[in-house]
């Protein structure tokens, strides 16, 4: 199977090469988890390695976006200039209208822009806009079905349920993503210390390491000790 490399420090090596292609995983975790951080991550090795993307934020503008980057030392500016990145703000004042123009144009968009790489920041925000389960299950599987078939390899970032980190807030993306990664806060019970700790939940069709694997969010993004262990 196909790989595409995460720009993520450690990562790959628990992947076995990367994210499959043509998958979309989404990464699940707390607030100041780094999941913005990692999806910026993702979008900028592919740019690096002459690869269209698309970001598409529900909370931060395009100026913000690109300022997070620079902290980083991602610069987005010049892909933008390039045209080898698209970076949307889906507005909150018409957030429905967006999510049907969504649904609707995405997949050609990404097509004719010919992305490689996606990424949802968050999905949580979609899943909101729909009061019944019914319906926040119809619109996230059309919204993925159509995102697969355009040929994209999709990373979505997610909420965590407050009393359970390994699942989304409404406990539906995770069944229908390919692949899930949980982010969280590990907290001795010796010890005041708080470790950041990421586990790959699932990967459908594809080997991928079951370790609990400490991480740092650094000036060049996220970085994964592939080598230590976390002991819960």
């Amino acid at each position: 199977m196909e790989r595409v490399p995460t720009g993520v420090e450690g990562l790959d090596e628990m992947l076995g090469g990367g994210f499959p292609s043509n998958h979309i995983i989404v990464l699940i975790g707390e607030f100041g988890t780094g999941k913005s951080t990692f999806a910026l991550q993702y979008i900028y090795e592919g740019l690096n390695r002459g690869e269209p993307g698309i970001f598409i934020s529900l909370e931060e503008d395009v100026n913000d976006i690109v300022s997070i980057a620079e902290e980083n030392g991602w610069d987005l500016k010049s892909y933008l200039d390039k045209k080898s990145l698209l970076v949307f703000n889906l507005s909150a004042s018409d957030i429905k209208t967006s999510i049907m123009r969504v649904e609707s144009e995405l997949p050609s968009l990404i097509r004719s822009f010919g992305a490689k790489r996606l990424v949802i920041d968050s999905v949580t925000l979609l899943e909101m806009l729909f009061e019944h389960e019914a319906d926040q299950r119809k619109h996230l599987l059309n919204l993925c079905r159509m995102i697969k078939g355009s040929g994209a390899t999709s990373l979505f970032t997610s909420e965590c349920d407050k009393q359970n980190p390994f699942h989304s807030r409404f406990g539906l993306i995770e069944y229908i993503a390919d692949g899930v990664i949980s982010l969280r806060y590990v907290r001795s019970n010796s010890s005041t210390d708080v470790t950041l700790a990421l586990e790959i939940v699932k990967m459908r069709r594809s080997w991928h390491s079951r370790k609990i694997t400490p991480y740092e969010i650094t000036e060049r993004g996220i970085m994964i000790h592939a080598g230590a262990e976390v002991f819960i």
